[in-house]
């Protein structure tokens, strides 16, 4: 395998102040290669006494440990946390040395375990920052990623479609959810279904929810008649189920969060690869309506992506720039403004949990780092909250995943290969308890 990776691009380098920020440095792109340069972590999770490191000023503790592989989270109004147990469903089997390779590669870094397909409860009612409780609420659903309360109803975005339960709210939680899940939407699904996470929010009335939807490839190689509805955040009324695109040329929009001091929707995207160590940087932008973002056939604004065919100048002459990049081949997932948080030093801005790299020779990403904003906008360079997700030999002992408030004020972090929810709070001092 590391045979095969590709050489180094000349230059290329660990993720810097010039790939970050509202202006980042794009060079120019590297030629193709029938191998994508290649750069595992391999998991091996985290040992009994491991956790990452906090920024100063902070702390970390287990919230939850033992998950099966956690990948989001969403805080209920009592605080209860639901958190989506999941992986990607199973996918046709493709054939080439590509296919082949890529199988191994994704094993390597955690993502070949089975999904558990389901939506669990954690509670921790004691207030000591564990959850002592611990139950499945819904069970047997399809690759569920995102999660959102509307209208007394509890949404969950399967791979395939947006499926719904009725919700109540009494003081002490809800315990066991027995209905059938109803379906609102077909979302696009398999067989392929590249990129199968389904992100949700809800409006502020709960009349619609917006959907982001990832692409079914790259760049588009497999064709454009493949990404229908796809690249996409989509519209839905929960009344009807209907649906339209709200914004589009998203490569993979995941993570989505409205800004507290404008109510605007923001995101986080997965930028396309195969361009190089320092292209395309994913990032973090506010969405207008009916917008487009470029891809596949502009990345960055207008920079044009020579790979995709036919191209479409129209479409590239209306791409929209981002508002801030995070750098190369991060993989941001989760987004959490920072309302209602209650960590010295971090009142207005975004906290957003990078994945991390595979396709880039030196690793970026693998923590949660914090933008911050002023006016509703972001501003500077981000601050690592959450580090030491890679050990000294360059093994993932965890990487984090979705983000969010909790009710107490702490962040809380999903951690897929480390199968554990991570809880960081104000550091307690003397003269702080």
């Amino acid at each position: 395998m590391a045979a095969c990776a590709a050489p180094q691009d000349a230059g290329a380098q660990r993720t810097d102040a010039s790939q970050t920020g509202s202006n980042p440095a794009l060079p120019a792109p590297r030629a193709p290669r029938p191998i994508p340069t290649i750069n595992i972590a391999p998991a091996v999770g985290w040992r009994a006494a491991e956790k990452p490191e906090a920024a100063p000023g902070l702390a970390v503790n287990a919230y939850a440990e033992g998950l099966q592989h956690p990948r989001w989270l969403y805080v209920l109004p009592n605080g209860d946390v639901l958190v989506a147990e999941t992986n990607a469903p199973p996918k046709p089997a493709e054939t080439g040395l590509r296919a082949w390779f890529m199988k191994k590669v994704m094993g390597r870094a955690g993502a070949g375990v089975p999904s558990a397909n389901r939506i669990s409860l954690l509670r921790d009612a004691d207030g000591d920052g564990v959850a002592e409780t611990r139950r499945i609420l819904l069970a047997g659903l399809h690759s569920p990623f995102g999660m959102a309360l509307a209208g007394g109803r509890l949404y969950v975005a399967n791979a395939d479609a947006i499926v719904s339960v009725a919700w109540r709210s009494p003081r002490n939680g809800m315990a066991a959810i027995a209905e059938a899940p109803r379906k609102l939407t077909d979302l696009p699904g398999g067989p392929r279904n590249h990129h199968w996470t389904k992100s949700l929010l809800a409006s502020g009335d709960g009349r619609r929810l917006y959907v982001g939807v990832g692409s079914n490839s790259n760049a588009a190689e497999n064709g454009m008649q493949e990404e229908a509805w796809r690249a996409d955040i989509l519209e839905i009324d929960t009344a009807s189920g209907r649906k339209r695109v709200f914004a589009s040329g998203l490569r993979n929009p995941v993570g989505m969060a409205w800004e507290p001091a404008t109510g605007a929707l923001w995101t986080v995207v997965n930028e396309r690869d195969e361009l190089g160590d320092q292209l395309v940087p994913d990032y973090l932008t506010s969405v207008r309506e009916a917008a487009f973002y470029g891809w596949p056939y502009s990345y960055y604004g207008q920079h044009v992506d020579a790979r995709v065919r036919p191209q479409r100048p129209d479409l590239v002459a209306r791409a929209i720039a981002p508002d801030y990049a995070l750098g190369s081949h991060v993989a941001p997932l989760g987004l959490a403004f920072a309302k209602g948080a209650r960590l010295p030093g971090y009142a207005e801005g975004a906290f957003v949990g990078l994945h991390g790299s595979w396709n880039r020779r030196e690793p970026a990403g693998y923590k949660v780092v914090f933008v911050p904003f002023a006016n509703g906008k972001p501003q500077g360079q981000p601050v690592d909250v959450l580090t030491g997700f890679l050990d000294g030999r360059g093994n993932a002992r965890g990487r984090p995943a979705g983000v969010a408030i909790g009710g107490d004020g702490a962040l809380l972090v999903a951690d897929d290969v480390g199968n554990r929810v991570w809880r960081v709070t104000a550091l307690r001092t003397p003269g702080n308890r």
